[in-house]
């Protein structure tokens, strides 16, 4: 399996999620939180009239002539959102279009949070790395062990880790 931002975004949140998603084990059809996040994209792009654009394996919400801009519901997160915009904006450029990177977080009651990321030689060769720690990752016989913290009550794999 290729690496796309779904696997670099759950690659820093759990490694066992990383793992399991990249293994085709597909548990978010039954996640509350990941239909409250597919149903923030489809408002979003409507508004904005720029519908989600897929390049090769990965999926970009909005591309303007400034900016690769990705939303996300919550800001739990923010490093691996910006790993994912990275990665993003890496394949851009492969293909010859520049642009720096937008991440948005419209977390309910909360204010707008907006991050800009501009690509460098040094997220570059880290974006690398990462990369190919993700690739041996998937390549393991078995998951990593559960990470036992707050953040997996949320999880959409918390009944395949706990139950």
């Amino acid at each position: 399996m290729r690496v796309n931002g779904t696997l670099i975004n759950y690659y820093f949140h759990c490694k066992r999620q990383c793992w399991l998603h990249g293994n085709r084990i597909n548990l978010e059809d039954n996640s509350e939180d990941v239909k409250i996040g597919k149903a923030i994209h489809e408002v979003k792009s409507h508004q904005n009239k720029q519908t989600e654009i897929t390049i090769d394996n990965i999926k970009i919400d909005r591309l303007t002539k400034e900016y690769l801009t990705e939303v996300k519901k919550s800001d739990a997160d923010v490093e691996a959102a910006k790993w994912q915009v990275i990665l993003y904006l890496k394949v851009l450029r492969d293909k010859g279009i520049e642009r720096k990177g937008r991440l948005e977080f419209v977390e309910k009651n909360k204010d707008k949070k907006t991050f800009i990321i501009e690509l460098n030689d040094e997220n570059i060769l880290e974006l690398e790395k990462i990369t190919k720690d993700i690739e041996n990752l998937l390549l393991e016989d078995t998951a990593p062990q559960v990470i036992n913290e707050p953040k997996c009550k949320k999880c959409a794999y918390f009944q395949y880790c706990y139950v």
